[in-house]
């Protein structure tokens, strides 16, 4: 699991987002430029939460989230992604 350096206040996370896909299921091969912006990826940094709500995700957990939701971030050339715990869709 990758460590970061990043401490989200309250109901964030911090996502890795899953590499973007290279090939078609027919193989033809995607250029970066029509890549789709991936929807998945694994929690590695979460807050503590807010007072009445305590965060459900963990470090490590596999993750779906809102296609446009968050903030990208590079932190030493990895890119990352804070959003709500309220923008995850679903743990998988």
């Amino acid at each position: 699991m990758v460590k970061v350096n990043i401490k989200p206040l309250a109901d964030r996370v911090v996502v890795q987002p899953s590499a973007a896909d290279e090939k078609t299921a027919g193989g033809i091969i995607i250029p970066d430029t029509a890549k789709e912006k991936p929807q998945r990826g694994t929690v590695v940094a979460v807050g503590p939460g807010k007072k009445d709500e305590p965060i459900s995700v963990k470090e490590g957990d596999a993750v779906l989230y809102g296609k446009y939701a968050g903030t990208e971030i590079s932190v030493d050339g990895n890119d990352y992604l804070i959003l709500r715990e309220s923008d995850i869709l679903a743990i998988i």
